[in-house]
């Protein structure tokens, strides 16, 4: 399966340094070409590909960690996503008070999945600060950070679940978009939340403690 991110800020940056560390390859792509990713890959070495964006989103699975306002325009450039899946890392703001977009009550990846032709979206990654998430999984005690995904398609869910326990992160499936998605998009009440799972009596982590 071949990844992609698109955004090579704070969000994309903390990702692909996940891929880096499980020794994943993943392309990773800026608006301003490859060349403004090299120092990225030079610092993380040579499981990040510097890529043009027009082939990331050609991926399988397709990271977008740009601004919200900018989802719209560059998911369309692909006129039919033939059940590609597509990884919501952004937060829908408002700029001028940075505060939650009016989105009219709806998920800001359902929206995703209107612009994108038969994508299959999955929103992870963006519910915590980047300096969290850019932080190794583990907490030094046995237990692992936690990590949400939601979507209305569950294999697609699995898919994103299963790179991000392969991360050694927690993964925790709240459900579909108008839902789950909900609770973990900006403005929700698991946003900037950073939870770490607890093993119990040697088992596998079962218990979760806000830090």
């Amino acid at each position: 399966m071949g990844y992609a991110i698109i955004g090579s800020g704070n969000i994309g940056s903390a990702v692909a340094g996940h891929f880096a560390r499980a020794d994943v390859e993943v392309a990773v792509a800026a608006s301003r070409g490859p060349d403004a990713v090299a120092p990225l890959a030079q610092r993380l070495g040579s499981r990040i590909i510097p890529t043009e964006v027009s082939d990331a989103l050609q991926a399988d699975v397709v990271i977008l960690a740009v601004p919200f306002d900018a989802v719209r325009d560059l998911v369309a450039q692909v006129p039919d996503w033939s059940g590609r899946i597509i990884v919501d890392a952004t937060n829908a703001i408002d700029p001028q008070t940075f505060s939650a977009a009016d989105l009219g009550g709806r998920a800001s990846s359902d929206l995703v999945g209107e612009w994108a032709t038969n994508a299959r979206v999955v929103k992870a990654f963006g519910h915590t600060w980047a300096k969290v998430l850019a932080h190794e999984p583990g907490d030094g005690r046995g237990g692992r950070r936690v990590l949400f995904v939601s979507g209305n398609h569950p294999d697609a869910n699995a898919a994103v679940a299963a790179l991000i326990e392969r991360f050694g992160f927690e993964a925790i499936d709240l459900g579909r978009n108008d839902a789950g998605g909900l609770l973990q998009q900006f403005g929700g009440p698991l946003t900037t939340r950073s939870f770490v799972s607890q093993p119990i009596g040697g088992a596998s982590p079962a218990e979760m403690d806000l830090i």
